[in-house]
């Protein structure tokens, strides 16, 4: 198993962070619909929103190191005979998703941060209860909270249909094209 990336494979560094991630975000989507639209019992939603704070902290900082390690470590060549526009859709594609998968946390801590229930009920953004994360906005704005909720969620279905339009790609290549771009990212090569 190679560590680092070459012109034709992934590294298993670049591939367990794409799982790891792909995974979470995927959990964050599940749970984000079911906090705010399922549940009514406000300590349960409390619950479930301070997991959903903390896994987005876990994304957040997932996505730094991801970002770092491909800053530092070329990708894979793209197929030959992708044509200029496929190519920078994928390109595209993929700086949406890492520049998504760093605002939905920001955004998701800003709002909370901005809401007056902070201040009313003590409330601390903390991660796993293991430690607080800083709180900007005291006293909170409800202004605030209504512009940060509403772009989160914006945010939040953008990241939606980036990651079926990337799925979609994957799919694509390797059921159609089958040049194996969706193999090299399971295995690595």
């Amino acid at each position: 198993m190679a560590l680092g990336n070459t012109r034709t494979s992934w590294g298993w560094p670049a591939r367990l962070l794409h799982w790891l991630i792909a995974g979470l975000v995927l959990f964050q989507f599940g749970l984000g619909i079911y906090m705010t639209e399922a549940v009514e019992e406000i300590t349960r939603q409390f619950a479930l929103y301070q997991l959903h704070k903390s896994w987005g902290f876990v994304i957040f900082a997932l996505a730094l190191v991801r970002v770092a390690w491909r800053a530092t470590h070329r990708a894979p060549d793209l197929p030959s005979d992708m044509s200029r526009l496929e190519a920078r859709l994928a390109r595209g594609a993929h700086l949406a998703l890492y520049v998504l998968l760093l605002l939905m946390p920001v955004t998701g801590w800003l709002t909370v941060t901005a809401s007056t229930l902070q201040d009313d009920f003590g409330v601390r953004n903390t991660v796993f209860g293991l430690f607080d994360l800083p709180d900007p906005f005291r006293p909170g704005s409800e202004a605030l909270e209504t512009l940060f909720s509403t772009l989160h969620g914006s945010l939040a279905a953008a990241l939606a249909l980036v990651v079926l339009a990337h799925v979609g790609a994957a799919l694509r290549h390797h059921y159609i094209r089958r040049d194996g771009v969706l193999r090299r990212m399971i295995r690595g090569h």
